[in-house]
């Protein structure tokens, strides 16, 4: 589709940017979602980031006030906006639709991401955090990040109907390592581990982001596992399991204890495989077996788990046996990518590009 022609000859008034990380090493997963009602989680912000940027122009005399352009995929189109039917992107569709551009305004809002599709790092969720964030920038008001999170959460919830913790949300707008309070689904308190600089380095350097190579896609497996957590109650044994591995993990990066957070990262696998073998599957399986043979710490499925998707290992403290590990996983798997993550200090952030010269910005 090509782009509304004042929107071809013309510098946008104003250029919004917003990106927001992914989330990794998830642990407590499956404790922040309604069936739990309580949960207790850690996980960590990396780039690559979620990129949004949103070009504005005056609507005057333009036919598509609203275009979509989702980089990653090749698709710019105008979607059709108020009737509640998202078709093409709904994620992206249903965050226009709650955020609401002004009437006098006409937007191009383009996505990217460096993130595989499919990789369970809560990169869906990152994308709605990220367009949230910079489409609040249209209006009067700001959105604090926690604000924009569960703005973010509810589209997925509400709108669409999807089954969604509040966890990945929360990572994408705050960013750095959280430790995650759900004291009554949805609502949560977030405290971000503030470390030495030698130890978030260390942290950095150790952690090895696996994508199996796959997308991840085990949507019967996961209703399957709801429908035995819903019945067993948010108390039942496997979601205790779940929820006793954040607080180790928690203080063993405070008192930089590599072993103490492996140990909580195999304790978590090993209880997402309780609630189903199928959450563990089997290219999981062999990176983590090939994690062992080279010395990894520990190792973790992200996100729910399931075939596909994607793994976070820790390894041990010699760089050159995690190089090592890098090709030996590579090899076994050809389809696999070890994909290079730095810890994310911030979580949303946005921000105005520079304006042609001799333009206002529009209020």
């Amino acid at each position: 589709m090509e782009m509304p022609e004042r929107m071809n000859n013309k510098q946008p008034h104003r250029v919004i940017n917003a990106v927001a990380p992914i989330r990794i090493c998830d642990l407590g997963g499956w404790t922040d979602t309604w069936f739990a009602g309580h949960g207790t989680l850690l996980n960590v912000g990396v780039y690559p980031y979620v990129e949004v940027q949103i070009e504005v122009w005056p609507a005057d005399g333009v036919t598509e006030r609203v275009v979509i352009f989702a980089e990653n995929f090749g698709d710019r189109y105008a979607p059709s906006l108020g009737n509640r039917v998202w078709i093409r992107h709904p994620l992206l569709e249903a965050a226009l639709e709650l955020m609401a551009v002004p009437d006098d305004l006409a937007v191009q809002v383009t996505i990217y991401s460096e993130a595989p599709p499919g990789a369970s790092t809560g990169t869906s969720a990152s994308v709605a955090v990220a367009l949230i964030g910079a489409l609040d920038r249209l209006t009067p008001g700001r959105l604090t990040p926690h604000e924009v999170a569960y703005r973010a959460h509810s589209v997925e919830v509400d709108l669409l109907g999807r089954q969604s913790g509040i966890q990945d949300q929360l990572c994408a707008a705050y960013g750095g390592i959280n430790f995650v309070e759900m004291f009554a689904y949805p609502r949560a308190t977030v405290s971000q581990l503030r470390l030495p600089d030698s130890t978030w380095w260390e942290l950095e350097r150790r952690l090895l982001l696996v994508f199996l190579g796959r997308s991840h896609d085990s949507s019967q497996v996961h209703e399957h596992v709801i429908r035995q957590l819903e019945g067993a109650g948010p108390d039942c044994q496997q979601l205790e399991d779940l929820r006793s591995t954040a607080v180790p993990a928690r203080d063993a990066l405070y008192a930089a204890d590599w072993a103490g957070l492996g140990r909580a990262m195999i304790a978590n696998t090993q209880a997402q495989e309780r609630l189903d073998m199928a959450l563990v599957g089997q290219y999981a399986h062999r990176v983590i077996n090939i994690g062992r043979e080279y010395g990894a710490l520990g190792w973790k499925v992200n996100g729910a788990g399931g075939e596909g998707g994607s793994v976070t290992l820790l390894c041990d403290t010699r760089s050159y046996a995690k190089r090592a590990l890098i090709r030996a996983i590579q090899e076994d798997n050809p389809l696999s990518r070890c994909l290079p993550i730095y810890l994310s200090r911030y979580g949303l952030r946005i921000w105005e590009g520079s304006r042609p010269p001799g333009l206002l910005p529009i209020d």
